[in-house]
């Protein structure tokens, strides 16, 4: 796992330098920093993550369940997932730089597209890098967080839409990111969500959800 945890941190920090250069505003909304900042050693946060494939409805089963963020001394934030009671060690991460859940998620979602479309991760990784600096709409939504309705921003990218590959995606060409954020829930991120529609109808042939449970507010 300390793999992962390199992999995201060194993500994190390519993206960083690009989005400083170019000035970004969705960027900057997206990796937000010092989302932790209120947050104390042994406070927590809990995600869960609903994952929806019908073409493989194990892999969906077993990679559902809970991303949990647990602040530990000397300001680092700890991931993990659990399945089915079974706690698995994401990473170690600094708190400073902002709240890691999102890293894991970018990643899952790309492991999971590579997967599903046969493409290649270190191309679906650039692509995806890349639409983070690019513009995106951004819109003014209400969202719902212990039984009260908070204001909070939604981001939504298209990383494929114009893709010189698309034929060759399985229709993972047409994947929406979308970042619901707000100042007013603990760690920024209110829900992170990535669907797959499906062409013919009907439910997507891809979802990826993580979103913040009230019963993961600071302790």
């Amino acid at each position: 796992m300390r793999a992962t945890a390199l992999l995201l941190t060194a993500l994190l920090a390519v993206g960083t330098a690009q989005a400083r250069s170019d000035g970004t505003q969705t960027y900057d909304l997206i990796f937000k920093t010092g989302t932790l900042s209120d947050l104390e050693t042994r406070d927590q946060l809990e995600y869960s993550r609903e994952l929806t494939v019908p073409a493989d409805t194990s892999y969906a089963e077993v990679n559902s369940g809970s991303v949990n963020l647990v602040m530990e001394p000397e300001n680092v934030a700890r991931l993990e997932f659990e399945h089915d009671g079974k706690p698995q060690n994401i990473g170690n991460f600094p708190a400073d730089v902002g709240n890691p859940v999102i890293m894991y998620f970018i990643e899952t979602v790309l492991r999971d597209m590579a997967l599903q479309s046969g493409g290649s991760p270190f191309y679906i990784r650039n692509r995806i890098k890349e639409s983070l600096v690019e513009e995106a709409p951004i819109e003014q939504v209400s969202v719902d967080y212990n039984d009260a309705k908070v204001a909070a921003r939604d981001i939504t990218l298209r990383p494929f839409i114009d893709d010189k590959n698309r034929d060759r995606m399985r229709g993972f060409q047409n994947i929406e990111l979308s970042f619901t954020v707000s100042d007013d829930i603990p760690g920024w991120y209110h829900s992170l969500v990535a669907t797959v529609a499906n062409p013919a109808g009907g439910d997507p042939i891809y979802s990826n959800t993580l979103m913040l449970q009230s019963s993961g507010d600071p302790q």
